[in-house]
């Protein structure tokens, strides 16, 4: 647990220099933020990003890490939710595609 807190705090103390570094301007990640600008400026000097800012940041700056990333975590869950039982039989889950497409 300690190393991942050491690595976000790093990121956390260089993200104004990714940001530059980045094909967006400030004002874009601003605006995906959905935050003021003080705010946001404030955030970065104290580095004070919550969680969920930070993936917002992330999903901007590297798309294809993130995406990469979501798809494990979503890998991860299924495994667990095999393990734990929570499945349905195949010839189930036809019928209840069958019965969408009915709705449709």
């Amino acid at each position: 647990m300690l190393q991942e807190i050491i690595a976000y705090r790093k990121v956390a103390a260089q993200l104004d220099e990714l940001i530059d570094k980045s094909p967006y301007k400030k004002k874009y990640i601003i605006e995906q933020l959905g935050l003021s600008s003080p705010t946001y400026y404030r955030k970065l000097q104290t580095q004070t990003f919550t969680i969920s800012e930070m993936l917002s940041i992330a999903k901007i700056l590297d798309p294809l890490e993130y995406n990469k990333w979501e798809l494990l975590e979503e890998i991860e869950q299924s495994k667990e939710d095999i393990r734990n039982g929570k499945t349905i039989p195949h010839s189930e889950m036809i019928k209840r595609i069958k019965a969408k497409k009915k709705d449709i």
